[in-house]
């Protein structure tokens, strides 16, 4: 009796020794798994690397924005400076030279200095131009006989635009001798290129060794004299 009762506690002991034993590599494992799930998400690399990530994104916005930022800014500058290039980075505002159709034109007659013909220009409405510094071309006749200087040094640019006037006097004739050719307008342009130069009629007029001054803007300083 007492050996069967001694087996049977054996036994028991058996299998309780069994299922702690089972229970301690269950608790083990369990132990394991749980350091291996929790290494990843707290890895320092890890995080270093996705501030890393985040700041280089970051940086890189602020890099771009900036050059954009730039370029716009240039641009605007160029628009501000637009006109012909100096080749020293800046530019300068192009000036328009005066055609004649771009001048409302009108003449009279003056007794000063023996008798002239003052030449007015005037820019049309809305037109800004300016006359060349030299003489304006006036001619005469079918044959084309032309004014020559009355003046010896070359006069300023001048700037026409609103009420701004511009004055050239013209002496038909700069000879003291009888003769000449009898006409009764005058033909004038800018300047030897311009492509449509005008007619003015001017009344009877004798023409002889025609002379012209330099464009003036007050009507006292345009006497050819001479």
């Amino acid at each position: 009796m007492f050996g069967n009762r001694r087996k049977a506690l054996l036994v028991s002991a058996a299998l309780v020794g069994g299922a702690m034993l089972m229970t301690a590599c269950q608790d083990s494992d369990a132990t394991k798994d749980t350091g291996a799930s929790k290494g990843p998400s707290s890895s320092p690399s890890q995080a270093g690397g996705s501030g890393s990530s985040s700041g280089s994104s970051s940086a890189g916005g602020g890099k771009d924005t900036g050059k954009g930022s730039g370029g716009s800014g240039k641009g605007t500058d160029d628009g501000a400076g637009s006109g012909a290039d100096t080749g020293n980075g800046g530019r300068e505002q192009v000036e328009q030279s005066c055609g004649a159709n771009d001048i409302s034109w009108s003449t009279r007659s003056e007794t000063q200095a023996g008798g002239y013909i003052l030449v007015i220009a005037k820019a049309k409405p809305g037109i800004t131009c300016y006359l060349p510094a030299g003489l304006p071309t006036v001619a005469f006749g079918s044959d084309g006989t032309q004014a020559g200087p009355a003046e010896q040094s070359v006069g300023e640019q001048i700037k026409l635009s609103g009420s701004t006037a511009a004055y050239a006097g013209v002496n038909p004739k700069s000879t003291g001798t009888d003769g000449g050719k009898e006409l009764d307008s005058i033909i004038v342009a800018v300047g030897e290129n311009d492509p449509d130069p005008v007619s003015l009629p001017v009344g009877t007029i004798t023409v002889d060794k025609p002379v012209v001054t330099n464009w003036h803007t007050a009507p006292t300083d345009a006497v050819p004299f001479g």
